[in-house]
């Protein structure tokens, strides 16, 4: 990574610096460290595909921080460029307090992070049929202000645990187990407050107030490397607005778009050809894996993905098919065609999945009138602003394009799209 920062020209550090195969590379390798602290940990796939994509967006504004530091040694005391063996020996403080000193403590709360979120997603399935206990390690070794934690016990659902569910700190050895409602009342909230109050009066910048499991981060947004105002951004450089020339906002999107990959796994059973978003919206999410399992299985040549979530307002198509951005509609009737078709274009979609199954697979398919309304849509595929409509109806998928229109005629197309609609219709198979 030394010697790609070597090579730079100019007085101020290029951000694009950090797409360079070096520094991505250094990135991966420090993020892997990180990732290795929970190899062990028994978590579902999405919430260690969330934590990794934590590891290396924290990672990857690191090194821009450590590629700022070590900058300015490229010059001597006039100006002039070092040879790169002085340079690099000059540059080894830096590595040393950035990969060692710090990454001790950072590989440590990535590890515990990750071991609260695992429990938190376990504690999920009970919900608040048992309280939660705070527990500190119990030894001489408990800080003061974490021992005042020990034995607070509230509901899962209390927004206590928003702020003060382990770790709180670095090297933090607490964590949360459940208890029996009868066998341990809930603590009164004003005296708990109180105490995560006492616990975490250290923590002035509120860097620990957050919770692994629920944000599904290895590190929250807010860290020694970020800014406060990381905890409200919503990605799209809004925070450069209120800071001129911040080039911290900028390094973290280009790190965000390096993280793509991390921030998805594939699917059980079509495997890559269906790759999920860490940051799926989990509230349709199995509804959504369904009906990619069906369009991936009917179409075979094709992949699909399942988008990030975002809880901004912004609109949220479900799919990304061969590269195309779709959405998924569960219509209750043939109306919802045309529905979905304005819904679906003002999402910037070029490709929709009518799904069917979800409140229509039980009843027998309105072929003619489902057609006369995919019809109906004849001017966004001649114009090309859509370009896919998938059908779905118990567990069979037809495709209906731009080549089963004959524009102008009418009837025409609305046969030839019927004749798809009905290959389905009499296939009937299995909706499992």
């Amino acid at each position: 990574m030394m010697k790609a920062l070597f090579r730079e020209e100019g007085a101020s550090l290029r951000i694009e610096l950090l797409e360079g195969p070096e520094v991505a590379g250094f990135i991966e390798e420090h993020a892997q460290i990180l990732d290795s602290s929970f190899d062990k940990v028994e978590m579902s796939d999405i919430m260690r595909a969330r934590l990794r994509e934590s590891d290396y967006i924290f990672s990857g504004i690191k090194t821009f921080h450590e590629l700022n530091e070590a900058f300015p040694s490229l010059l001597d005391g006039n100006g002039n460029r070092k040879p790169f063996n002085q340079f690099l020996n000059d540059v080894q403080a830096i590595d040393s307090t950035y990969n060692k000193a710090y990454l001790s403590a950072e590989y440590n709360h990535a590890q515990a992070a990750a071991e609260m979120a695992a429990k938190w997603e376990d504690y999920e399935e009970d919900g608040d049929e048992y309280n939660l206990q705070y527990r500190t390690a119990g030894d001489d070794k408990v800080r003061p202000e974490h021992a005042a934690l020990h034995g607070v016990t509230l509901p899962m659902s209390d927004p206590f645990w928003d702020e003060y569910y382990p770790p709180n700190g670095w090297n933090c050895r607490c964590t949360v187990v459940q208890v029996l409602k009868d066998k341990y009342p809930a603590t009164d909230r004003a005296e708990a407050l109180r105490r995560g109050q006492e616990a975490l009066a250290k923590d002035t910048k509120g860097i620990f107030r957050f919770n692994p499991g629920k944000q599904g981060n290895a590190f929250p947004d807010y860290n020694p490397y970020t800014l406060s105002k990381c905890k409200t951004c919503t990605r799209k450089l809004n925070l450069a607005k209120g800071l001129p020339g911040n080039e911290l906002c900028e390094a973290c999107l280009y790190v965000r778009a390096c993280s793509n990959e991390r921030a998805f796994y594939p699917d059980i059973e079509q495997g890559k050809r269906l790759m999920i978003s860490s940051r799926a919206d989990l509230k349709d999410l199995e509804q959504n894996i369904a009906t990619a399992r069906k369009v991936l299985a009917a179409f075979p040549d094709s992949s699909m993905s399942i988008r990030r979530h975002y809880k901004d307002g912004r609109k949220n198509p479900e799919y990304t098919i061969d590269g195309i951005v779709a959405d998924r509609k569960g219509i209750r009737s043939y109306k919802g065609i045309t529905a979905g078709f304005r819904d679906g274009l003002e999402k910037g979609c070029q490709a929709l999945v009518f799904d069917l199954d979800q409140h229509m697979g039980k009843y027998p398919l309105p072929s003619h009138k489902l057609a006369n309304k995919i019809q109906g849509r004849e001017q966004d595929f001649k114009t090309g602003r859509m370009e896919r409509c998938y059908i779905v109806y118990r567990g069979a998928v037809t495709l209906i394009t731009k080549d089963d229109f004959v524009f102008g005629d009418r009837d025409a197309t609305v046969a030839r799209i019927e004749g798809r609609l009905k290959k389905i219709r009499d296939r009937k198979p299995s909706l499992n």
